[in-house]
């Protein structure tokens, strides 16, 4: 995948995400179906997910290659990337990233900062994407705690996919929770 078309993907992505939570009710954000994470919980472990990422984007790649090595292998496909990422959820479990464990909900009072953080880790990925060089983005890797180290192309399309992932959770969590409000049933 063309970095361009990465960069636009994590737009598109951050952007729908964004968008999608700005338009749910202030009780969503701090209120979540039984068990699950709120929207708002939600928005944090994406920003939590990105700001690492940002930041390892901007150490020299030198320092990159050192410390985690070189790729040793073809960058893999969109498709590939997200069956690898399924297969590894399914073998954890339901075992969440160290950092988003006992996840207390942001308060109403910060939705607003949350979205404004996701939009703006979200733009700095993108320019980022858009100036490492094509070597960099296929050789240098970095560390992911589900799916071992992968090269920094794949990693920012997992990002943008990372983030489809949880808004198409939150779509079918939210249906769920307003249907049974209403004392409807889903089939």
């Amino acid at each position: 995948m063309h970095k361009d078309d990465i960069a636009d993907l994590v737009d598109v992505k951050y952007s729908e995400l964004i968008t999608w939570l700005q338009n749910q009710t202030n009780e969503s954000w701090v209120l979540g179906p039984e068990g699950k994470w709120t929207s708002g919980q939600q928005a944090l472990h994406l920003l939590q997910s990105i700001v690492p990422l940002n930041n390892a984007l901007s150490m020299p790649k030198l320092l990159l290659r050192f410390k985690y090595g070189k790729s040793n292998r073809p960058v893999r496909t969109y498709d590939a990337i997200v069956k690898r990422y399924h297969e590894r959820l399914k073998g954890v479990k339901g075992t969440i990233f160290k950092g988003s464990r006992n996840m207390k909900a942001p308060k109403l009072e910060d939705k607003q900062y949350l979205l404004n953080r996701l939009q703006t880790e979200a733009k700095k990925l993108q320019y980022k994407t858009r100036r490492i060089s094509d070597v960099n983005l296929d050789t240098v890797v970095l560390p992911h705690p589900l799916m071992g180290k992968m090269p920094v192309r794949e990693i920012i399309i997992w990002t943008a996919y990372h983030v489809e992932h949880h808004l198409e959770t939150l779509k079918h969590h939210y249906l769920e929770l307003t249907i049974n409000e209403n004392n409807l049933t889903l089939k």
